[in-house]
């Protein structure tokens, strides 16, 4: 019997994506059975954007809910929309985050140099005529629409085969039911080699368990299908430009996305989409094979994690709770390519970060005790002091590693200098526990100054999350309760 989880999927009064729209029972009437997928290109700088259609595709299973159709959650800085062709009804909608929408964020775009990404939108394949629109957060948090293109079912343009590619390989890791009634992920190999077939198996099966080893994914393990697919690559590994070492793979990931050395991305999307295709799937995870730390996650996107890494457990839960839930960086110390990610004055859309513009209207209030003060009081100082110096030691040690390998060093010199700085970073993780343990509010829900990349002006909920510092820790009590929310959004009771 599957858990209820009605009591914990709590809707705002006002939905920014998507108000009054289709009603539970109404799927059959709109949709059918299978998913429609609109690939576009996403082109622009800071302070311009254009949206193309590149091909429409209909093929497989539906996997999200048949009944919860339009988005309940105010997140994200895009919302696609789809409205029934005749009545002008909303009828399906989903927030979400985009490469390009980071981009605009980096001192290239604000320079004006225009760059084209791929990105995708899915939604369960129309009966009749539907109009898609792509809406967009202005500066003050408000939806506005961007791009409308009306998409007849019937059009002979649009393309009806089965995607098989006889050379991906799919591993059922996971299963608890129907895809509409779960949460079905897609862990996609990148990296691996065909010989490397085991390795990625077995890799899938340890995080897998790492997965169910976090709540509140323990609690609600009847509510996934995890699969792995993998399309083996040519070489092992990915492309690191720092390190002058470009890999033939898969999916073209790569680190050094927007010029950071750890952010962790792909920017072939249609590889991506082709390759996950062969299973139903609501979000999709890369696995990477790599030593190196590396990550990224994008809001209903995809999220990327290096499975060889010493602190790959906390990078896989860390970035899945991004693409998934959609909650923000907590931490404020390390180096990032964004400019102004969360402008002043505005509140953040996402869960579990607060500008703490109105303090009795805390969006996390119903978790903080009467006696914890609003803004609460922690060790700041002191932990900038430490982390601050730390972010500097780590640019010189990985800078060093860079040098060594577009140099041609010898292996064993590069392996003792990676083996120099995991050794590093995990005795700062540790102090970093260490500090965070003995404050004053530890374990309780306030609001403490420094998170979203801003030392001042930011807050999140309690003084560590594994949204905040790395290790193998929980998720903040209102991080589990936006990812149970989450859960609840995908499946049928």
């Amino acid at each position: 019997m599957k858990q209820s989880l009605t009591a914990v999927l709590v809707l705002s009064l006002t939905i920014a994506c998507g108000s009054a729209g289709a009603d539970e029972g109404d799927f059959d009437k709109f949709f059918s059975d299978k998913t429609m997928r609109v690939d576009y290109y996403h082109i622009g700088d800071a302070g311009s954007e254009i949206v193309t259609v590149d091909e429409v595709r209909v093929y497989g299973t539906w996997a999200g809910s048949r009944t919860r159709l339009i988005d309940p959650f105010d997140n994200g800085r895009y919302c696609v929309k789809i409205y029934d062709g005749d009545s002008g009804r909303l009828i399906y909608s989903r927030g979400f985050d985009s490469y390009f929408a980071e981009y605009q964020t980096s001192g290239p775009a604000a320079e004006g140099i225009k760059r084209t990404f791929h990105e995708t939108a899915l939604f369960p394949a129309p009966k009749r005529p539907v109009r898609l629109a792509l809406d967009r957060r202005d500066r003050e948090n408000r939806f506005k629409e961007i791009f409308s293109r009306t998409i007849d079912p019937a059009d002979i343009g649009i393309i009806r085969e089965s995607i098989v590619d006889p050379e991906v390989e799919i591993f059922e890791a996971h299963s608890s039911g129907a895809p509409h009634a779960c949460v079905d992920i897609a862990i996609v190999g990148e990296g691996y080699t065909r010989e490397e077939t085991r390795k990625f198996k077995a890799d899938l099966e340890r995080h897998v368990a790492i997965f169910f080893g976090y709540e509140p994914y323990a609690s609600l393990k009847d509510r996934f299908n995890i699969r792995g697919v993998l399309k083996p690559s040519e070489e092992s590994g990915v492309d690191e430009p720092r390190a002058g070492i470009f890999k033939k793979t898969a999916l073209n990931a790569s680190f050094n996305a927007l010029g950071s050395e750890r952010y962790l991305l792909t920017e072939d999307n249609r590889a991506l989409r082709d390759i996950a295709a062969h299973v139903p799937y609501d979000a999709v995870m890369i696995m990477v094979n790599h030593e190196r730390y590396g990550g990224g996650g994008i809001y209903n996107f995809y999220c990327t994690f290096t499975a060889g890494t010493p602190f790959h457990e906390y990078i896989f839960i860390h970035e899945f709770g991004h693409s998934f839930a959609g909650l923000a960086d907590e931490y404020y110390t390390s180096s990032v390519a964004y400019n102004d990610f969360y402008p002043r004055g505005v509140e953040p859309v996402e869960a579990n970060i607060t500008a703490l513009l109105d303090p009795a209207g805390l969006k996390w209030k119903d978790l903080v005790a009467s006696h914890v003060p609003i803004p609460t009081p922690w060790e700041k100082t002191e932990f900038e002091a430490m982390d601050t110096a730390w972010q500097k030691e780590r640019a010189a040690l990985n800078d060093r590693i860079a040098e060594l390998k577009r140099n041609g060093a010898a292996p064993d010199k590069i392996k003792a200098a990676e083996q120099e700085y995991a050794r590093r970073d995990k005795e700062h993780a540790d102090r970093v526990d260490a500090s965070l343990r003995a404050s004053q509010w530890w374990g309780r829900v306030g609001a403490y100054e420094g998170a979203g990349y801003s030392s001042e002006g930011l807050y999140r909920p309690m003084v560590d999350c594994i949204m905040f510092s790395k290790g193998a820790k929980p998720f903040c009590k209102v991080c589990e309760a936006a990812i149970r929310r989450v859960i609840a959004r995908y499946t049928e009771e």
